[in-house]
């Protein structure tokens, strides 16, 4: 498990989400397996920074918007 430190934090299955783009569809336009996004989305894994600038090129905005080293705030705060 990674330290806190060292956490990606994402917004990758809310973009998803509001896009009603599936886990399958966003691995297969990014060219990795499935379980990759999953484990990105739960913060198992990090991703390379070329992986992060293709994810944030995918959804069309900046790599700020999709991860954070510190935890995004909720919608409404």
């Amino acid at each position: 498990m990674a330290e806190q430190a060292d956490v990606v934090h994402n917004r990758i299955a809310m973009l998803r989400a509001e896009r009603g783009i599936s886990r399958r569809e966003l691995a297969e336009a990014l060219g990795v397996h499935y379980q990759t996004v999953g484990y990105l989305e739960r913060g198992e894994y990090s991703p390379s920074l070329h992986l992060a600038l293709r994810i944030a090129e995918y959804f069309d905005v900046a790599v700020e918007v999709v991860f954070s080293t510190t935890p995004f705030k909720r919608l409404g705060e």
